[in-house]
């Protein structure tokens, strides 16, 4: 492994670290302000944090080519793929922090992770092959869940349903970035996603919340990592290290995103799981893995 490769799969590994502490952020955030409020002020402070980085991109762009043709068309599309892919973002994110306010970020971090397993399942019925693997990695996930989240009389509990149904918008919203990745600029796109998704959590915290001083004050630390440091600086480190990792690796290292969740969990907010949920646990991680390595060829 060269130096390159190595310093990219560090980045990533760095990226997943903070998306996953951000679920202790989100938890702890939960405590003094609600969900629209939270999400709306995090999503605001991330959307912010990227403008530099498209100004700098920009630049970079027009130095290397003169060619301005077909801007307003350009835009026009950006905005409307943005507030598609945000509305969607919305509701995941929703359904994400009003979960956590009912289960652990432990287990919301290893449930949401289960988008990844239900991305391939979704894309059955856009005419997507799903391999033998890929039904291995759905079995596993399916096993874990029932593990980490179904009692004894087969319920499950508010907030992992919450979770769960979030993760399935969270599947759908990465389907659609995939969609229209190749003709829009990310960060663009991005930035317009978090925009609406800002908006559209602050127009339903006026609302449905009561949105005070004080809780905002409280919340002030979990809202800046979840604004600045798990969308601004994870991103960009994501963007920063894709450019020189394997799609097969930095897809695996980025999905120990539920493993940071766990272990932020644990050493910050003293959650405990049972043994049973432990187990389960692993099942989903083993499944998130083994279902996204076969989507990549095989790599030396």
């Amino acid at each position: 492994m060269n130096n390159k490769r190595l310093r990219a799969n560090t980045l990533l590994l760095l990226t997943a670290a903070i998306w996953g502490f951000a679920f202790v952020a989100q938890r702890v955030g939960s405590q003094y302000v609600g969900a629209f409020t939270f999400n709306g002020m995090r999503f605001a402070i991330g959307s912010i944090s990227l403008i530099p980085l498209i100004i700098y991109f920009d630049k970079r762009k027009k130095n290397e080519s003169r060619n301005q043709s077909n801007i307003g068309v350009t835009d026009k599309k950006i905005i409307v793929s943005g507030v598609l892919v945000g509305t969607i973002l919305y509701a995941g994110s929703t359904l994400q922090q009003v979960g956590l306010i009912y289960t652990t970020a432990g287990k919301a971090s290893f449930i949401t992770g289960l988008y990844m397993v239900i991305v391939p399942l979704i894309g059955i019925f856009l005419g997507h092959k799903i391999g033998k693997k890929s039904w291995i990695g759905v079995g596993l996930a399916i096993i874990g869940l029932y593990l980490l989240s179904i009692n004894g009389n087969f319920g499950i509990s508010y907030g992992d349903l919450l979770e769960v149904i979030g993760a399935v918008f969270f599947a759908v919203h990465i389907l659609t970035i995939d969609y229209f990745s190749d003709k829009i600029e990310p960060l663009k796109l991005s930035f317009v996603q978090f925009v609406t998704c800002s908006i559209l959590s602050l127009i339903s915290a006026l609302i449905f919340e009561k949105v005070t001083m004080s809780g905002l004050s409280k919340a002030l630390i979990p809202i800046l990592y979840g604004g600045f440091l798990s969308v601004g600086v994870a991103y960009t480190l994501q963007v920063v290290a894709q450019k020189n990792a394997k799609p097969s690796h930095a897809a695996i290292i980025l999905s120990m995103e539920s493993v940071f969740g766990a272990i932020g969990g644990a050493l910050l907010l003293g959650e405990n799981m049972s043994n049973r949920g432990y187990i389960g646990c692993i099942f989903i991680l083993g499944g998130i893995l083994i279902s996204q390595i076969k989507f990549f060829p095989k790599e030396s």
